[in-house]
């Protein structure tokens, strides 16, 4: 017989609502609790006689019938609730990013390792189907020995939200997306980095960050380019994955894509210059007919649902959490490099 999860939501805002709805799917994940400082957003809770509603996260995290904490406060607050929990024997579920900095987390994980509680983070975006078929096309070597990855999302939104937008309650894109996206990026390509190079900007917003683009150089040859701008008015979420045998692109989180391949290598270079109309060219001329074809991209199984799958059968010992804490350490050392690479305008030595 499966061990019950009895949940605490902490942080009952659009994610914790999120978080609720998602779980009501699993019968051995009980809601016994929410809380939240922000009596609007315990409104549509407060007749349900099955959840208690908490006003302070003390009193939330002492209560000795939840198990399980999922910590959705803003970022500044993730190390102090985590220990809090940890100290009160709760296994935890951390929102992203997991701390402001290394050394914030490096706190929290001594505490959680000293009381024997377990904890992961929700990545989420690991089970995203776009991520999960550029995975199944690395994994697999669908194109062939890779040499550049590029993973972006651009949207003409511009500002972000609530406490998104101020520095100091850990606002601005790489605290936000770019969790997602790095931690993507360090999940599939199995090799250390060399350096990281990055350009980190607020073009419309006043504190925080809301264009990026980071140049990772692995040990293994690959070359991995992540890009993000909120204000760059052509609303994207794709990947390009470049191999010596092909090339696979998505557009879209509904993953429209192919694979394109040549029929043949070298002889589709002209010995005479092709006019085309950027003025003369012999290796940027346009293809002759034949020489590309297309593939569609492979099927696989993604779900947001399978980080509760996975901690379900961590906390009944059938597996390993997917997202380990030596992960997360990762993606917070690598978005450090990055913001002192931009500050610094060169290259970090990494790994």
């Amino acid at each position: 017989m499966s061990k019950k999860i009895k949940l605490g939501i902490l942080g009952f805002g659009f994610m914790g609502h999120c978080h609720a709805e998602n779980i009501k799917k699993f019968d051995d994940i009980e809601l016994l609790a929410v809380c939240d400082n922000n009596a609007e957003q315990l409104k549509d809770v407060q007749h349900n006689k099955d959840i208690i509603i908490y006003n302070n996260a003390d009193d939330i995290i002492s209560n000795k019938d939840i198990n399980t904490l999922l910590i959705v406060t803003p970022n500044q607050f993730h190390k102090d609730m985590v220990i809090k929990a940890a100290r009160a024997g709760k296994n935890i579920i951390c929102e992203k990013p997991a701390a402001m900095t290394v050394a914030e987390f490096d706190e929290m994980m001594k505490v959680v390792n000293e009381c024997g509680v377990l904890f992961t983070v929700h990545h989420q975006r690991r089970w995203d189907k776009d991520f999960r078929i550029a995975k199944e096309i690395y994994d697999k070597n669908l194109v062939g020995g890779i040499y550049a990855i590029k993973s972006c999302i651009y949207g003409v939104n511009g500002n972000m939200h609530d406490w998104h937008v101020y520095k100091s309650q850990g606002g601005g894109m790489l605290y936000d997306w770019g969790v997602h996206l790095i931690d993507q990026m360090l999940y599939m390509v199995d090799s250390k980095i060399k350096t990281i190079f990055a350009d980190v900007r607020n073009v419309i917003n006043f504190e925080v960050d809301d264009y990026f683009k980071i140049n990772l150089v692995f040990e293994n040859g690959i070359v991995g380019e992540i890009e993000l701008g909120t204000y760059y008015l052509s609303p994207t979420r794709g990947w390009t994955v470049c191999g010596n045998t092909g090339t696979m692109f998505i557009d879209g989180f509904d993953c429209k894509g192919k694979i394109v391949r040549t029929t043949r290598l070298l002889e589709n270079v002209p010995g005479k210059i092709t006019m085309s109309s950027e003025g003369p060219t012999r290796s940027f001329g346009p293809p002759a007919p034949g020489v590309l074809t297309e593939e569609p991209l492979p099927e696989v199984k993604a779900d947001h649902s399978m980080f509760f799958e996975n901690f379900i059968k961590v906390v009944n010992g059938e597996e390993d959490f997917v997202i380990k804490p030596a992960q997360v350490r990762r993606v917070l050392s690598v978005m450090e490099a990055a913001r002192k690479s931009a500050e610094l305008k060169k290259s970090i030595d990494f790994e």
